[in-house]
């Protein structure tokens, strides 16, 4: 298959990126790789009071740091009962997650099914792995139990293959780097992510003969410099964390925060080895200085707290609610009176 047929088989979506304050209207729109008729409904000029509430109680914590790779622990007040979540990795692990390539296979979307008996959490960036290609997941969705098949979003992150008998995928262990999953989270269409998969080969010197993402991770060199990285940070997250917030050669990298410690813990390991990735593309870059960092982080917060977006209907249980903030993109999947992952890129 060629990339204008990849691309031919893409839905086009609409998803407002901004929006005025005080706009209070419902419209709906297709989102990115729907199927035809399935529209989702977005309330626009809102704000959500569950993700204001977490952020205005998150104070940058301690810092650790592995060459250029500076990570700075969130803490904030633990909510008294957190929904229970798996994750991708768990859920598959224990048979009850399947992912599958639609009966008649299309780039932007596949099938997803949770058989389990509690909800499975996936995050934006997750790299699947196998079907026709690997794909990378648009948006957060947290599946509930015994859900039934559900229509997940995707983008193709490996260009050059389009084969395979097999139709079920399995987790890569893997969330994009931030650079990638920026692109992701922005919703910036298929080129765009090709585009940039393209430029991480070039800056890893990691080329792959279909273009793939995973492959250029998996080289050598960037192997180990994400296992040396994981030895420096992974271990030990400080109980009753919420999240991180990183940076690499002073430079903001991404935040990530949960309202539930233990799940953020869970999924540390595969948003530190993304982190690792950037990192390992910018080697010998410099460090910041700790304070300033801290304060960055706590400003930035103050903003999210803020800001308005978009808040519509998720893929699965809950809401998205989709924002602007400092130059970065964020967006908090809300479900139970609670955030249960929130992302600022």
């Amino acid at each position: 298959m060629t990339k204008r047929e990849f691309v031919r088989g893409l839905v086009a979506g609409a998803v407002v990126a901004a929006v005025r304050p005080g706009a209070a209207r419902a419209e709906r729109f297709r989102i990115l790789g729907g199927a035809p008729g399935a529209e989702t409904l977005l309330v626009e000029g809102r704000s959500s009071a569950e993700f204001r509430t977490l952020v205005t109680g998150v104070t940058p914590g301690g810092r650790r740091a592995y060459g250029a790779l500076e990570v700075l622990w969130l803490r904030g007040a633990v909510v008294a009962s957190p929904l229970a979540a798996a994750t991708l990795d768990e859920a598959r692990a224990a048979g009850t997650l399947t992912v599958v390539e639609r009966e008649r296979a299309t780039v932007p979307a596949l099938l997803v099914e949770n058989r389990g008996t509690t909800h499975v959490l996936l995050l934006a960036g997750e790299i699947l792995l196998g079907g026709k290609q690997n794909r990378v997941v648009v948006e957060d969705v947290l599946l509930p139990p015994r859900s039934g098949p559900v229509d997940l979003q995707v983008y193709c992150v490996e260009q050059g293959r389009w084969s395979g008998a097999a139709r079920g995928f399995g987790g890569g262990d893997t969330v994009a780097a931030p650079g990638l999953r920026a692109k992701v989270l922005e919703r910036r269409g298929q080129d765009e992510v090709w585009r940039e998969v393209d430029r991480y080969a070039a800056r890893l010197a990691a080329p792959s003969a279909t273009s793939s993402y995973q492959a250029m991770q998996d080289a050598p060199g960037v192997r180990a410099h994400r296992q040396d990285a994981e030895r420096a940070l992974g271990a030990g997250v400080p109980p009753g964390t919420l999240g991180a917030a990183a940076f690499v050669g002073g430079g903001f990298a991404g935040l990530d925060l949960f309202a539930d410690p233990g799940l953020f813990a869970r999924e540390w390991p595969k948003l530190l080895r993304a982190h690792a990735v950037e990192a390992y593309a910018r080697r010998g870059a410099k460090p910041a200085d700790a304070d300033a960092l801290g304060a960055r982080v706590a400003q930035l917060l103050r903003a999210a707290g803020a800001a308005e977006g978009v808040l519509r209907q998720s893929a699965g249980v809950g809401r998205l609610f989709e924002f602007r903030v400092a130059g970065a993109r964020g967006a908090a999947l809300v479900a139970e009176g609670q955030v249960v992952h929130a992302a600022i890129l």
